[in-house]
């Protein structure tokens, strides 16, 4: 390890990084743009909320039959990226993913909103849309359906684990002399390094 560089686990380290974006205001300090890989190596990326970061890993849900579902189904390799420009900061976090189990998905859509739990059953994520209006139909039809009850999680829908190999913090500096501290995992061990800008 280089004798300049803070000696922490890197989920700390990206939580305390979301932490600051969340105490500066930014909109969304959790948002996290997912790349996954599909057909024909091709990458494809969207933004998506971490929901949950711990030594495991990071934690985000959607659907299992999504563009992005689909991707880590056939590849688990993925990365995501957090940007603050306003803190001039970024991190980058790559792994695998693999999904949660049924409970840990349960429980966390047991906790949503109403209209969110309704959402998963009305949206068939990424599949073509005729109109508008047959989204807005689907999602009345759910409502009634559920009616009084309590909304069930979609065997459709639930979350996955990011088990990170790799974390890179970016830290904006004068001249363009800006700090990269790298983090990668070896033999269960995170070893910490430098990278030049």
């Amino acid at each position: 390890m280089n004798a300049d560089m803070p000696c922490v686990d890197p989920a700390s380290l990206l939580r305390g990084w979301i932490a600051d974006a969340a105490a500066a205001g930014i909109n969304e300090p959790s948002a996290m743009c997912l790349a996954t890989v599909g057909p024909g190596s091709r990458p494809s990326a969207r933004f998506v909320l971490l929901r949950g970061l711990d030594e495991r890993g990071l934690r985000f849900y959607t659907s299992y039959f999504s563009r992005k579902g689909r991707e880590i189904g056939e590849n688990p390799a993925v990365a995501a990226l957090f940007a603050w420009p306003p803190l001039e900061r970024q991190a980058r976090v790559e792994g695998s993913a693999r999904a949660l189990s049924e409970a840990e998905s349960d429980a966390y859509f047991s906790a949503r909103p109403r209209g969110h739990q309704l959402a998963a059953w009305a949206s068939e994520q990424s599949e073509p849309l005729d109109s508008r209006i047959t989204l807005e139909e689907r999602f009345a039809h759910f409502d009634a359906r559920f009616e009084g009850q309590p909304v069930p999680r979609p065997h459709s829908w639930g979350g996955y684990l990011i088990v990170p190999e790799r974390f890179e913090f970016w830290q904006a500096r004068p001249n363009r002399l800006h700090d990269r501290l790298e983090y990668v995992r070896e033999d269960g061990v995170w070893r910490a390094g430098r990278l030049q800008p």
